[in-house]
Protein backbone atom coordinates (compact mmCIF):
# COMPACT_ATOMS: atom_id res chain seq x y z
CA UNK A 1 0.00 0.00 0.00
CA UNK A 2 0.65 3.71 -0.53
CA UNK A 3 3.46 4.72 2.34
CA UNK A 4 3.64 8.36 1.96
CA UNK A 5 2.08 10.26 4.47
CA UNK A 6 2.64 8.26 7.67
CA UNK A 7 6.36 9.26 8.09
CA UNK A 8 5.90 12.34 10.02
CA UNK A 9 3.62 10.72 12.26
CA UNK A 10 6.12 7.65 12.41
CA UNK A 11 9.31 10.00 13.10
CA UNK A 12 7.13 11.56 16.16
CA UNK A 13 6.49 7.89 17.48
CA UNK A 14 10.24 6.92 17.28
CA UNK A 15 11.50 10.63 18.74
CA UNK A 16 13.72 10.38 21.71
CA UNK A 17 13.40 6.25 21.93
CA UNK A 18 16.58 4.60 23.58
CA UNK A 19 16.73 1.68 26.05
CA UNK A 20 18.07 3.96 29.04
CA UNK A 21 14.95 4.92 31.23
CA UNK A 22 12.76 2.20 29.85
CA UNK A 23 11.34 -0.91 32.01
CA UNK A 24 12.99 -3.81 30.92
CA UNK A 25 10.79 -7.13 31.08
CA UNK A 26 12.78 -10.05 32.33
CA UNK A 27 11.92 -13.50 30.52
CA UNK A 28 8.68 -14.21 29.02
CA UNK A 29 6.07 -12.14 30.82
CA UNK A 30 2.47 -13.05 29.79
CA UNK A 31 1.95 -9.48 30.32
CA UNK A 32 3.57 -6.43 32.18
CA UNK A 33 2.13 -4.01 34.60
CA UNK A 34 1.38 -0.34 33.80
CA UNK A 35 2.79 0.49 37.18
CA UNK A 36 6.24 -0.76 35.94
CA UNK A 37 6.16 1.25 32.69
CA UNK A 38 6.52 4.36 31.31
CA UNK A 39 4.56 5.27 28.60
CA UNK A 40 5.98 6.68 25.24
CA UNK A 41 2.86 7.30 23.69
CA UNK A 42 -0.87 7.63 24.68
CA UNK A 43 -4.22 7.25 22.53
CA UNK A 44 -7.77 6.69 22.71
CA UNK A 45 -7.57 3.66 20.76
CA UNK A 46 -4.91 1.47 19.54
CA UNK A 47 -5.47 -0.88 16.58
CA UNK A 48 -3.13 -3.67 15.62
CA UNK A 49 -2.98 -4.80 12.39
CA UNK A 50 -3.59 -2.81 9.47
CA UNK A 51 -6.12 -5.44 7.24
CA UNK A 52 -9.56 -4.82 6.84
CA UNK A 53 -10.65 -4.83 10.17
CA UNK A 54 -8.05 -2.40 11.64
CA UNK A 55 -9.04 0.18 8.81
CA UNK A 56 -12.58 -0.04 9.16
CA UNK A 57 -12.35 0.52 13.40
CA UNK A 58 -9.94 3.22 12.78
CA UNK A 59 -12.42 5.49 10.84
CA UNK A 60 -15.06 4.38 12.83
CA UNK A 61 -13.43 5.14 15.87
CA UNK A 62 -12.70 8.55 14.51
CA UNK A 63 -16.54 9.12 13.03
CA UNK A 64 -17.78 8.61 16.51
CA UNK A 65 -15.57 10.88 18.04
CA UNK A 66 -12.20 9.52 19.09
CA UNK A 67 -9.40 12.30 19.52
CA UNK A 68 -6.46 10.50 18.72
CA UNK A 69 -6.69 7.06 16.87
CA UNK A 70 -3.42 4.89 16.10
CA UNK A 71 -2.61 1.90 14.18
CA UNK A 72 0.39 -0.57 14.44
CA UNK A 73 1.41 -2.73 11.66
CA UNK A 74 4.21 -5.25 12.09
CA UNK A 75 5.12 -5.68 8.17
CA UNK A 76 6.61 -2.52 5.92
CA UNK A 77 3.64 -2.11 3.90
CA UNK A 78 -0.13 -1.02 5.68
CA UNK A 79 -3.01 -3.86 4.01
CA UNK A 80 -1.76 -6.89 5.47
CA UNK A 81 -3.30 -10.15 4.39
CA UNK A 82 -6.62 -8.15 2.77
CA UNK A 83 -4.52 -6.43 0.45
CA UNK A 84 -4.19 -9.06 -1.33
CA UNK A 85 -7.13 -11.28 -1.17
CA UNK A 86 -9.90 -11.77 -3.78
CA UNK A 87 -11.86 -8.32 -2.73
CA UNK A 88 -15.29 -10.39 -2.53
CA UNK A 89 -17.89 -8.71 -0.48
CA UNK A 90 -21.08 -10.51 0.50
CA UNK A 91 -23.90 -8.24 1.62
CA UNK A 92 -27.85 -9.27 1.24
CA UNK A 93 -30.06 -6.85 0.57
CA UNK A 94 -28.27 -4.66 -1.73
CA UNK A 95 -29.30 -2.24 -4.43
CA UNK A 96 -27.28 -4.63 -7.13
CA UNK A 97 -29.87 -7.58 -5.52
CA UNK A 98 -32.35 -5.44 -5.95
CA UNK A 99 -31.80 -4.50 -9.45
CA UNK A 100 -31.12 -7.65 -10.47
CA UNK A 101 -34.81 -9.04 -8.90
CA UNK A 102 -32.53 -11.34 -6.66
CA UNK A 103 -34.56 -11.65 -2.95
CA UNK A 104 -32.38 -11.99 -0.71
CA UNK A 105 -32.77 -11.04 3.21
CA UNK A 106 -29.89 -11.17 6.58
CA UNK A 107 -31.55 -14.49 7.46
CA UNK A 108 -31.13 -15.82 4.12
CA UNK A 109 -27.39 -15.29 4.12
CA UNK A 110 -27.03 -16.63 7.87
CA UNK A 111 -29.24 -20.25 6.96
CA UNK A 112 -26.50 -20.61 3.70
CA UNK A 113 -23.28 -20.15 6.00
CA UNK A 114 -25.07 -22.16 9.17
CA UNK A 115 -25.49 -25.06 6.49
CA UNK A 116 -21.66 -24.60 5.57
CA UNK A 117 -20.61 -24.00 9.46
CA UNK A 118 -22.16 -27.81 10.12
CA UNK A 119 -23.63 -26.84 13.06
CA UNK A 120 -21.29 -25.28 14.70
CA UNK A 121 -20.87 -21.88 13.43
CA UNK A 122 -21.77 -18.82 16.16
CA UNK A 123 -25.62 -17.63 14.37
CA UNK A 124 -25.55 -14.51 16.81
CA UNK A 125 -22.46 -13.44 15.41
CA UNK A 126 -23.38 -14.61 11.88
CA UNK A 127 -27.00 -12.77 12.31
CA UNK A 128 -24.77 -9.14 13.37
CA UNK A 129 -22.63 -9.00 10.59
CA UNK A 130 -25.05 -10.05 8.17
CA UNK A 131 -27.54 -7.16 9.58
CA UNK A 132 -24.84 -4.62 9.34
CA UNK A 133 -23.03 -5.78 5.96
CA UNK A 134 -24.91 -3.63 3.76
CA UNK A 135 -23.28 -0.68 5.79
CA UNK A 136 -19.95 -2.07 5.82
CA UNK A 137 -20.26 -2.12 2.28
CA UNK A 138 -21.59 1.46 2.26
CA UNK A 139 -18.49 2.72 4.26
CA UNK A 140 -16.52 0.92 1.23
CA UNK A 141 -18.39 2.92 -1.20
CA UNK A 142 -18.21 5.83 0.67
CA UNK A 143 -14.45 5.75 0.32
CA UNK A 144 -14.31 5.27 -2.71
CA UNK A 145 -13.96 1.55 -3.50
CA UNK A 146 -14.83 0.55 -6.65
CA UNK A 147 -17.27 -2.71 -7.31
CA UNK A 148 -17.92 -4.27 -10.83
CA UNK A 149 -21.51 -3.98 -11.83
CA UNK A 150 -22.88 -7.29 -11.55
CA UNK A 151 -22.92 -9.97 -8.86
CA UNK A 152 -21.28 -13.02 -8.16
CA UNK A 153 -22.99 -16.39 -6.72
CA UNK A 154 -19.92 -17.36 -4.90
CA UNK A 155 -19.87 -21.50 -3.33
CA UNK A 156 -22.48 -22.11 -0.99
CA UNK A 157 -24.64 -18.93 -1.25
CA UNK A 158 -28.09 -19.80 -2.79
CA UNK A 159 -28.50 -16.74 -4.29
CA UNK A 160 -25.69 -14.19 -6.00
CA UNK A 161 -25.03 -11.79 -3.60
CA UNK A 162 -21.21 -11.13 -3.73
CA UNK A 163 -19.73 -7.95 -4.82
CA UNK A 164 -16.12 -7.86 -6.34
CA UNK A 165 -13.86 -4.83 -6.63
CA UNK A 166 -13.15 -4.07 -10.26
CA UNK A 167 -8.79 -4.58 -9.69
CA UNK A 168 -9.79 -7.41 -8.29
CA UNK A 169 -8.20 -7.94 -5.12
CA UNK A 170 -8.41 -6.91 -1.83
CA UNK A 171 -6.65 -3.74 -2.34
CA UNK A 172 -9.48 -2.06 -3.66
CA UNK A 173 -11.05 -1.58 -0.57
CA UNK A 174 -7.70 -1.81 1.71
CA UNK A 175 -6.45 1.49 -0.48
CA UNK A 176 -9.46 3.41 -0.01
CA UNK A 177 -9.39 2.81 3.73
CA UNK A 178 -6.05 3.68 4.45
CA UNK A 179 -6.51 7.15 2.63
CA UNK A 180 -9.24 8.16 4.62
CA UNK A 181 -7.72 7.42 7.89
CA UNK A 182 -4.99 9.43 6.47
CA UNK A 183 -7.53 12.03 5.77
CA UNK A 184 -9.19 11.88 9.33
CA UNK A 185 -5.83 12.13 11.19
CA UNK A 186 -5.00 8.48 12.21
CA UNK A 187 -1.52 7.73 13.16
CA UNK A 188 -0.27 4.49 11.32
CA UNK A 189 2.98 3.34 12.33
CA UNK A 190 4.38 0.31 10.43
CA UNK A 191 7.64 -2.47 11.33
CA UNK A 192 6.24 -2.38 14.71
CA UNK A 193 5.78 -5.24 16.62
CA UNK A 194 3.09 -6.80 18.79
CA UNK A 195 5.50 -7.63 21.76
CA UNK A 196 3.24 -7.64 25.27
CA UNK A 197 0.16 -6.82 26.41
CA UNK A 198 0.07 -4.51 29.43
CA UNK A 199 -2.27 -4.68 32.20
CA UNK A 200 -3.26 -2.10 34.71
CA UNK A 201 -4.10 -3.16 38.46
CA UNK A 202 -7.23 -4.21 38.09
CA UNK A 203 -6.63 -6.20 35.09
CA UNK A 204 -7.55 -3.83 32.64
CA UNK A 205 -5.26 -4.27 28.81
CA UNK A 206 -3.94 -0.88 29.45
CA UNK A 207 -1.31 -1.07 26.40
CA UNK A 208 1.09 -2.80 24.51
CA UNK A 209 4.70 -3.00 24.50
CA UNK A 210 6.45 -3.13 20.79
CA UNK A 211 9.70 -3.63 19.23
CA UNK A 212 10.60 -0.69 16.77
CA UNK A 213 12.29 -0.73 13.48
CA UNK A 214 11.02 -4.53 12.71
CA UNK A 215 12.01 -5.95 9.96
CA UNK A 216 10.31 -9.54 8.95
CA UNK A 217 12.34 -10.84 6.74
CA UNK A 218 15.19 -10.74 9.06
CA UNK A 219 13.09 -11.38 12.38
CA UNK A 220 15.04 -8.22 13.73
CA UNK A 221 14.14 -5.40 15.53
CA UNK A 222 16.49 -2.47 15.22
CA UNK A 223 14.88 0.08 17.63
CA UNK A 224 14.12 0.14 21.12
CA UNK A 225 10.57 -0.58 22.93
CA UNK A 226 8.19 1.65 22.72
CA UNK A 227 5.24 1.18 25.54
CA UNK A 228 2.02 2.70 23.95
CA UNK A 229 -1.31 3.29 25.87
CA UNK A 230 -4.98 3.02 25.12
CA UNK A 231 -6.83 4.60 27.50
CA UNK A 232 -10.52 4.06 25.81
CA UNK A 233 -9.66 0.47 23.90
CA UNK A 234 -7.30 -1.81 22.24
CA UNK A 235 -8.36 -3.79 18.97
CA UNK A 236 -6.98 -7.27 17.55
CA UNK A 237 -7.13 -6.92 13.98
CA UNK A 238 -3.95 -9.08 13.33
CA UNK A 239 -5.38 -11.66 11.10
CA UNK A 240 -4.98 -15.85 10.37
CA UNK A 241 -1.98 -17.95 11.53
CA UNK A 242 -2.15 -19.88 7.89
CA UNK A 243 1.55 -19.03 7.42
CA UNK A 244 2.81 -20.30 10.64
CA UNK A 245 3.01 -23.89 9.47
CA UNK A 246 3.98 -25.40 13.07
CA UNK A 247 0.41 -23.91 14.58
CA UNK A 248 -1.31 -25.08 11.79
CA UNK A 249 0.51 -28.35 11.69
CA UNK A 250 -0.29 -28.21 15.72
CA UNK A 251 -4.13 -28.23 15.40
CA UNK A 252 -4.11 -30.12 11.57
CA UNK A 253 -0.56 -32.70 10.76
CA UNK A 254 -1.82 -33.09 7.43
CA UNK A 255 -1.08 -29.49 6.55
CA UNK A 256 2.93 -29.44 6.42
CA UNK A 257 5.13 -26.98 4.68
CA UNK A 258 4.53 -28.77 1.51
CA UNK A 259 1.21 -27.27 1.67
CA UNK A 260 1.08 -23.75 -0.14
CA UNK A 261 -0.74 -20.78 1.43
CA UNK A 262 -2.54 -17.72 -0.29
CA UNK A 263 -1.80 -15.59 1.98
CA UNK A 264 1.19 -12.59 3.12
CA UNK A 265 4.34 -13.49 4.98
CA UNK A 266 3.03 -11.87 7.64
CA UNK A 267 0.16 -13.65 8.28
CA UNK A 268 1.46 -15.69 11.51
CA UNK A 269 -0.58 -15.55 14.26
CA UNK A 270 1.60 -13.49 17.26
CA UNK A 271 -1.15 -11.38 18.00
CA UNK A 272 -3.26 -14.51 18.38
CA UNK A 273 -0.82 -16.34 20.66
CA UNK A 274 0.03 -13.52 23.08
CA UNK A 275 -4.13 -12.75 23.67
CA UNK A 276 -3.99 -16.56 24.59
CA UNK A 277 -1.13 -16.33 26.88
CA UNK A 278 -3.00 -13.72 28.23
CA UNK A 279 -5.98 -15.73 28.95
CA UNK A 280 -8.56 -15.47 25.87
CA UNK A 281 -10.62 -18.59 25.09
CA UNK A 282 -9.53 -20.37 22.00
CA UNK A 283 -12.27 -21.87 19.64
CA UNK A 284 -12.11 -23.70 16.84
CA UNK A 285 -8.78 -24.13 16.11
CA UNK A 286 -8.01 -26.81 13.94
CA UNK A 287 -10.86 -26.03 11.37
CA UNK A 288 -8.45 -24.40 8.93
CA UNK A 289 -10.10 -23.82 5.25
CA UNK A 290 -8.33 -24.59 1.94
CA UNK A 291 -9.12 -22.74 -1.23
CA UNK A 292 -10.76 -24.95 -4.20
CA UNK A 293 -9.98 -22.60 -6.44
CA UNK A 294 -6.10 -22.25 -6.17
CA UNK A 295 -3.76 -23.29 -8.65
CA UNK A 296 -0.77 -25.39 -8.18
CA UNK A 297 1.00 -23.88 -11.38
CA UNK A 298 1.85 -20.49 -9.51
CA UNK A 299 2.10 -19.27 -5.62
CA UNK A 300 0.27 -17.74 -3.22
CA UNK A 301 -3.53 -16.20 -4.20
CA UNK A 302 -2.51 -15.93 -7.61
CA UNK A 303 -4.25 -14.85 -10.60
CA UNK A 304 -5.98 -18.79 -10.84
CA UNK A 305 -8.23 -17.78 -8.06
CA UNK A 306 -10.54 -15.22 -8.78
CA UNK A 307 -10.56 -16.37 -12.43
CA UNK A 308 -12.12 -19.53 -11.12
CA UNK A 309 -14.36 -18.14 -8.57
CA UNK A 310 -16.11 -16.00 -11.03
CA UNK A 311 -16.13 -18.89 -13.89
CA UNK A 312 -17.00 -22.22 -11.74
CA UNK A 313 -21.27 -21.30 -12.24
CA UNK A 314 -20.58 -22.03 -15.85
CA UNK A 315 -17.62 -24.62 -16.12
CA UNK A 316 -16.98 -28.49 -15.08
CA UNK A 317 -14.28 -29.72 -12.88
CA UNK A 318 -13.36 -33.23 -14.14
CA UNK A 319 -10.99 -35.93 -13.43
CA UNK A 320 -8.33 -36.45 -15.59
CA UNK A 321 -8.09 -40.14 -15.13
CA UNK A 322 -11.64 -40.59 -15.81
CA UNK A 323 -12.60 -37.38 -17.86
CA UNK A 324 -16.01 -37.09 -15.57
CA UNK A 325 -17.35 -34.43 -13.21
CA UNK A 326 -16.70 -35.46 -9.58
CA UNK A 327 -17.85 -32.25 -7.36
CA UNK A 328 -20.99 -29.47 -7.37
CA UNK A 329 -18.56 -26.97 -8.71
CA UNK A 330 -20.34 -24.17 -6.73
CA UNK A 331 -20.57 -26.17 -2.92
CA UNK A 332 -19.31 -24.61 0.00
CA UNK A 333 -14.95 -24.87 -0.39
CA UNK A 334 -14.80 -27.71 2.44
CA UNK A 335 -16.81 -30.07 0.19
CA UNK A 336 -14.94 -28.97 -3.10
CA UNK A 337 -11.23 -29.07 -1.58
CA UNK A 338 -12.08 -32.42 0.07
CA UNK A 339 -13.09 -33.92 -3.40
CA UNK A 340 -10.32 -32.10 -5.09
CA UNK A 341 -7.59 -33.63 -2.60
CA UNK A 342 -8.81 -36.99 -3.36
CA UNK A 343 -8.00 -36.72 -7.14
CA UNK A 344 -4.70 -38.86 -6.82
CA UNK A 345 -2.57 -41.22 -9.16
CA UNK A 346 -1.73 -44.60 -8.44
CA UNK A 347 1.04 -44.08 -6.21
CA UNK A 348 -1.08 -41.70 -4.08
CA UNK A 349 0.58 -38.47 -5.93
CA UNK A 350 -1.72 -35.25 -6.29
CA UNK A 351 -3.32 -35.42 -9.73
CA UNK A 352 -4.81 -32.22 -10.16
CA UNK A 353 -8.25 -32.06 -11.31
CA UNK A 354 -9.19 -29.76 -14.55
CA UNK A 355 -11.64 -26.95 -14.94
CA UNK A 356 -13.02 -26.70 -17.94
CA UNK A 357 -14.33 -23.28 -19.34
CA UNK A 358 -15.92 -21.79 -22.72
CA UNK A 359 -12.88 -19.23 -23.88
CA UNK A 360 -16.02 -16.64 -24.73
CA UNK A 361 -17.60 -17.34 -21.22
CA UNK A 362 -13.83 -17.31 -19.46
CA UNK A 363 -12.65 -14.30 -21.01
CA UNK A 364 -15.52 -12.07 -19.43
CA UNK A 365 -13.45 -11.90 -16.40
CA UNK A 366 -10.18 -9.80 -16.15
CA UNK A 367 -7.64 -12.59 -15.15
CA UNK A 368 -8.27 -14.63 -18.29
CA UNK A 369 -5.98 -12.85 -19.91
CA UNK A 370 -3.26 -13.00 -17.08
CA UNK A 371 -3.82 -16.40 -16.92
CA UNK A 372 -2.96 -17.15 -20.59
CA UNK A 373 0.20 -14.81 -20.13
CA UNK A 374 2.14 -16.38 -17.28
CA UNK A 375 1.22 -19.79 -18.51
CA UNK A 376 -0.84 -20.51 -15.67
CA UNK A 377 -4.31 -21.46 -17.91
CA UNK A 378 -4.42 -22.99 -21.30
CA UNK A 379 -6.80 -22.23 -24.09
CA UNK A 380 -7.36 -25.08 -26.89
CA UNK A 381 -9.61 -25.30 -30.12
CA UNK A 382 -11.09 -28.41 -29.43
CA UNK A 383 -11.95 -31.32 -27.20
CA UNK A 384 -9.78 -33.61 -29.27
CA UNK A 385 -6.50 -31.36 -28.18
CA UNK A 386 -7.16 -30.79 -24.40
CA UNK A 387 -8.02 -34.77 -24.25
CA UNK A 388 -4.60 -35.62 -25.89
CA UNK A 389 -2.33 -33.02 -23.92
CA UNK A 390 -3.70 -34.03 -20.17
CA UNK A 391 -4.00 -37.51 -21.10
CA UNK A 392 -7.76 -37.76 -20.61
CA UNK A 393 -10.05 -40.70 -22.48
CA UNK A 394 -11.56 -39.00 -25.13
CA UNK A 395 -15.41 -40.45 -25.18
CA UNK A 396 -15.90 -39.99 -21.50
CA UNK A 397 -14.75 -36.33 -21.91
CA UNK A 398 -17.12 -35.95 -24.94
CA UNK A 399 -19.92 -37.81 -23.20
CA UNK A 400 -19.72 -35.41 -19.78
CA UNK A 401 -19.87 -32.03 -22.19
CA UNK A 402 -22.43 -33.16 -23.53
CA UNK A 403 -24.91 -34.75 -20.10
CA UNK A 404 -23.86 -30.83 -19.03
CA UNK A 405 -24.51 -29.11 -21.71
CA UNK A 406 -27.99 -31.03 -21.21
CA UNK A 407 -28.33 -29.44 -17.65
CA UNK A 408 -27.61 -26.36 -19.02
CA UNK A 409 -30.33 -26.46 -21.72
CA UNK A 410 -33.16 -28.14 -18.87
CA UNK A 411 -31.45 -25.75 -16.10
CA UNK A 412 -31.21 -29.06 -13.91
CA UNK A 413 -27.97 -30.67 -12.65
CA UNK A 414 -28.32 -34.26 -12.29
CA UNK A 415 -24.99 -35.28 -11.46
CA UNK A 416 -24.60 -33.07 -8.37
CA UNK A 417 -27.43 -30.95 -8.02
CA UNK A 418 -25.86 -27.53 -8.82
CA UNK A 419 -27.38 -24.27 -8.99
CA UNK A 420 -27.84 -24.04 -12.52
CA UNK A 421 -28.73 -20.15 -12.82
CA UNK A 422 -25.49 -18.35 -13.62
CA UNK A 423 -25.00 -21.18 -16.25
CA UNK A 424 -28.07 -20.29 -18.11
CA UNK A 425 -27.49 -20.26 -22.08
CA UNK A 426 -23.85 -20.52 -21.22
CA UNK A 427 -22.77 -23.84 -23.41
CA UNK A 428 -19.38 -25.29 -23.10
CA UNK A 429 -18.54 -25.33 -26.93
CA UNK A 430 -15.07 -24.95 -28.36
CA UNK A 431 -12.55 -23.07 -28.00
CA UNK A 432 -12.08 -24.23 -24.39
CA UNK A 433 -9.67 -22.57 -21.23
CA UNK A 434 -8.39 -24.70 -18.82
CA UNK A 435 -6.86 -24.42 -15.26
CA UNK A 436 -6.12 -27.02 -12.58
CA UNK A 437 -7.08 -26.73 -9.14
CA UNK A 438 -5.36 -28.04 -5.96
CA UNK A 439 -6.26 -26.61 -2.97
CA UNK A 440 -4.15 -23.81 -0.70
CA UNK A 441 -4.53 -23.01 3.09
CA UNK A 442 -6.68 -19.59 2.43
CA UNK A 443 -8.50 -18.95 5.92
CA UNK A 444 -8.34 -20.10 9.62
CA UNK A 445 -11.78 -20.61 11.29
CA UNK A 446 -10.09 -20.72 14.57
CA UNK A 447 -9.07 -17.64 16.86
CA UNK A 448 -9.99 -16.50 20.10
CA UNK A 449 -13.81 -16.31 21.54
CA UNK A 450 -15.78 -12.56 21.24
CA UNK A 451 -18.89 -11.34 21.95
CA UNK A 452 -21.46 -9.37 19.65
CA UNK A 453 -19.47 -6.45 20.45
CA UNK A 454 -15.99 -7.80 19.55
CA UNK A 455 -15.14 -8.30 23.52
CA UNK A 456 -12.52 -10.62 23.87
CA UNK A 457 -13.46 -13.29 26.73
CA UNK A 458 -11.63 -14.53 29.50
CA UNK A 459 -11.28 -18.44 29.82
CA UNK A 460 -11.51 -18.54 33.46
CA UNK A 461 -14.73 -16.68 33.81
CA UNK A 462 -16.16 -16.28 30.74
CA UNK A 463 -16.35 -12.44 30.78
CA UNK A 464 -14.65 -9.80 28.90
CA UNK A 465 -10.97 -9.00 29.22
CA UNK A 466 -11.67 -5.43 30.28
CA UNK A 467 -9.85 -3.22 27.64
CA UNK A 468 -9.49 -6.04 24.95
CA UNK A 469 -11.28 -6.62 21.59
CA UNK A 470 -10.24 -8.44 18.62
CA UNK A 471 -12.10 -8.44 14.80
CA UNK A 472 -11.64 -10.43 11.45
CA UNK A 473 -9.89 -13.71 11.36
CA UNK A 474 -7.99 -13.35 14.28
CA UNK A 475 -11.20 -14.24 15.94
CA UNK A 476 -13.06 -17.67 15.97
CA UNK A 477 -15.90 -20.12 16.02
CA UNK A 478 -17.97 -17.60 13.81
CA UNK A 479 -18.04 -19.66 10.59
CA UNK A 480 -17.59 -22.53 12.16
CA UNK A 481 -16.26 -25.71 9.83
CA UNK A 482 -15.92 -24.21 6.50
CA UNK A 483 -16.31 -20.23 5.57
CA UNK A 484 -18.42 -19.33 2.50
CA UNK A 485 -16.46 -17.18 0.20
CA UNK A 486 -17.07 -13.47 0.06
CA UNK A 487 -17.90 -13.82 3.97
CA UNK A 488 -14.47 -12.40 5.74
CA UNK A 489 -14.67 -8.95 4.20
CA UNK A 490 -17.97 -8.33 5.72
CA UNK A 491 -17.20 -10.02 9.31
CA UNK A 492 -13.54 -8.07 9.41
CA UNK A 493 -15.61 -4.16 8.38
CA UNK A 494 -18.66 -4.92 10.56
CA UNK A 495 -16.61 -6.20 13.40
CA UNK A 496 -14.13 -3.71 13.37
CA UNK A 497 -16.37 -1.03 13.21
CA UNK A 498 -18.66 -2.71 16.19
CA UNK A 499 -15.33 -2.69 18.07
CA UNK A 500 -14.81 0.64 17.56
CA UNK A 501 -18.53 1.59 18.34
CA UNK A 502 -18.58 -0.24 21.36
CA UNK A 503 -15.33 1.68 22.80
CA UNK A 504 -16.47 5.25 22.22
CA UNK A 505 -20.21 4.51 23.87
CA UNK A 506 -18.21 3.40 26.87
CA UNK A 507 -16.50 5.85 26.96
Amino acid sequence: MDRSGHDSARRSFLKGAGVAGLAVMAGPALAASSDEVTWDQTYDIVIVGSGFSGLAAAIEAKRKGAKSVAIIEKMPVFGGNSAINGGLYAAPDTPLQQEEGVKDSPEIMVADQMKAGRGIADETLLRHVATHAREGLELCLEVGAKFHPFLQQLGGHSVPRTYQTTVNCGAGITQPLYKECKRLGVVLVNRAKLKRFIRAGNGRVEGITVDTRYYYDRDVAEGPERHIRATQGLIMATGGFSQNVRLRMAQDPTLTADVGSTNAAGATGEGLLQMLRLGAIPVHMAHIQSGPWASPDEGGFGYVSNYSIFNFPHSIAIERKSGRRFMNEIADRKTRADAELANRDEQGNPDPALMITSFKHANQHANARKVLKYGVGWKFDSLEKLAKNYQIPLEPLKAQVEEYNGYVETGVDKQFGKSMAKAKGKYLEAPFMVVRLWPKVHYCQGGVMINRDAQVLDSQTGEPIPGLYAAGEVTGGVHGVSRLGSCSIPECIVMGMTASRHITAEA
